[in-house]
């Protein structure tokens, strides 16, 4: 690690929010970053600025996001059913295709410079993985990759897979937004609306379905601890 890395993390947690002023604060946070990059070009060392990361916690209300180069296809419910189910439908610009967030998931948007870390996406992903593989066994489940898959899941290989935790990003720069999304008490009907991340001969889990239990808030925040502890130990950050 060079003395112009930084990998302190400022944390914050955003409660509920809708989709869009979260990710108008991810925006911002990226583009504060970027510029300050921008201003770093040609500077020695010595006067460049440090640039900071953050690790946002949010929970949107029910919401269906497609990435860039989705196929709306893959969103099944039209606009009638879209108002029944109380739910809205957003197109954003990160990578992967359809997904559902709603309330009893957590969803974490780390906005970090990779230059801090190391600029590669493709360890990124993985590592993000690795974060909720790490959660999730804490309550004996044991999360895999599934190949050419981006998220967490389990039983790979087998007919009854499933995915617990769902994930999409985007990077400019090298400075990320956006990030993953764990099942802990979603409401998983939401998902038959649509044909989640575009792949459609496998199923979506949670923590309580898989625990056959309803998290207590208490133990959604232990779940959130856990998530910023794995992060930190796998990215070798610290949060401040």
């Amino acid at each position: 690690m060079t003395d112009t890395q930084n990998r302190t993390l400022h944390f914050q947690e955003l409660g509920l929010m809708d989709y869009e002023p979260a990710f108008e604060f991810q925006e911002k946070l990226m583009k504060e970053i970027i510029a300050l990059k921008l201003e770093n070009r040609g500077q020695p060392d010595e006067i460049q600025h440090i640039t900071p990361n953050y690790l946002l916690f949010v929970e949107h209300p029910h919401v269906y996001t497609i990435g860039k180069s989705g196929d709306e296809h893959n969103m099944l419910a039209n606009a009638k059913k879209l108002e029944e189910i109380n739910a809205t439908f957003v197109k954003t610009n990160r990578g992967g295709d359809i997904t559902y967030h709603g309330f009893g998931q957590i969803v974490g948007y780390p906005i970090l410079d990779l230059d801090n870390f190391k600029s590669d996406i493709f360890l990124y992903m993985r590592n993000l993985e690795e974060v909720i593989i790490r959660v999730i066994a804490e309550y004996g489940l044991k999360g895999e990759r599934s190949e050419g898959e981006t998220g967490v899941w389990l039983d790979v290989g087998k007919p009854y897979a499933r995915k617990i935790c769902a994930m999409g990003v985007k990077t400019s720069k090298w400075v990320t937004m956006h990030g993953l999304a764990l099942n802990v008490n979603t409401d998983l009907r939401y998902f038959e609306y649509i044909i989640p991340c575009g792949i459609k001969d496998k199923a979506v889990t949670s923590l309580q379905r898989e625990l056959e239990r309803e998290f207590s808030p208490q133990e959604m925040d232990e779940v959130k601890e856990k998530i910023k502890k794995h992060f930190c130990e796998v990215f070798e950050a610290e949060i401040i």
